[in-house]
């Protein structure tokens, strides 16, 4: 079995120690990134449904980047949505950021609640899979 090695880039450290969950884990050449909200460095909720989302993805591309990786090399998306009628405005964004060919596989679900908070408007959960030299 391949080794798991969590993946805790700088400025999340209170996510795994005090919230106690690995923004990402890699095994492999496979990166399993946790859902990412819109929440600065200091675990702060962005104001903003566009910033939001951006952030969520600035978040996703500091996790990958953390593990070697990048978002070119994502193949799988989960989607978390506390209002479906964001998913124009979250596509447009989300086209900024993943405009690779061949495009990942995207799931989008409807949520009552994200971040174990109120006011957090989507959650962005990957799959990302590095070339086998690793990059």
């Amino acid at each position: 079995m391949s080794e798991r090695k969590a993946i805790i880039p700088a400025g999340m450290e209170a996510v795994y120690e005090k919230i106690r969950y690995a923004p990402a884990v890699k095994v492999g050449n496979t990166i399993y990134v946790s859902g990412q909200i819109g929440r600065n460095a200091a675990m702060q909720l962005v104001e903003g449904r566009e910033a939001q989302i951006v952030q969520a993805f600035e978040n996703l591309k500091l996790v990958l980047e953390a593990a070697g990786a990048s978002l070119s090399d994502v193949v799988d998306v989960t989607t978390f949505h506390t209002d479906m009628r964001d998913l124009p405005l979250f596509m447009q964004v989300r086209d900024r950021y993943l405009d690779t060919h061949p495009l990942p596989a995207w799931t989008a679900v409807g949520a009552h609640m994200l971040g174990g908070a109120a006011g957090y408007i989507v959650e962005i959960k990957a799959v990302a899979v590095m070339d086998e030299a690793g990059k």
